[in-house]
């Protein structure tokens, strides 16, 4: 004779097992937070601040191959390894000035976490930066397309326009974004004061 199963007998759960949170799912949900808009960007805003990191990739692309040439030493490497990366990072804040970590601190700030970002905190830097790009980069494309350095010297032979079409072809390719870089962080800047005061509709 068998006996009755037990009453008070745990049943299986029919509920879906709960998947624990990757990396790789914290990651997406914190790049969507950094890139999401504030309520009030307009359209073309937007859309400037995110091409602004995509005008500095190519040339920092460009210069790791080089920094990994025979001939260059650690530290020259190290260098230009930081350099694309810090490059890319402060292209980066532009994006900053139409989404929300622009307007409040975020969360990780220690002292500051949540406060509101004082207008000028971010647009004078943002002002300064897209003028001092836009010099530079103008500047220096005048100077090399006369085929001369900043100081007024010939172009050495080995540098990227003296190499041939196509070695000059591509250190283009990879460099004439630059000169949008100050430009579309001006735009960029602008947008934000409009709307921190209020001159955009929300």
């Amino acid at each position: 004779m068998r006996t009755p199963d037990r009453l008070d007998a745990p049943k299986p759960s029919t509920s879906p097992p709960m998947v624990a949170e990757t990396g790789e799912s914290r990651l997406r949900v914190a790049w969507r937070k950094a890139h999401a808009p504030v309520a009030g960007v307009p359209r073309w805003a937007r859309v400037a601040a995110y091409v602004i990191p995509f005008t500095v990739l190519p040339s920092g692309l460009w210069r790791l191959p080089v920094a990994f040439r025979d001939g260059v030493g650690f530290d020259g490497r190290v260098y230009v390894v930081c350099l694309s990366i810090v490059a890319e990072l402060i292209a980066f804040t532009a994006v900053g000035l139409v989404a929300g970590w622009g307007e409040r601190f975020p969360r990780w700030i220690p002292w500051l976490s949540g406060r509101r970002v004082p207008t000028p905190a971010a647009l004078i830097p943002a002002t300064l930066g897209a003028t001092v790009l836009t010099v530079l980069w103008t500047s220096a494309f005048i100077q090399i397309f006369a085929g001369v350095t900043m100081r007024g010297t010939p172009l050495p032979a080995d540098f990227p326009t003296q190499r041939g079409e196509g070695e000059a072809a591509i250190f283009y390719a990879c460099y004439l974004p630059l000169l949008l870089w100050g430009p579309l962080l001006a735009a960029v800047a602008y947008a934000y004061y409009r709307r921190r005061q209020g001159r955009y509709d929300t």
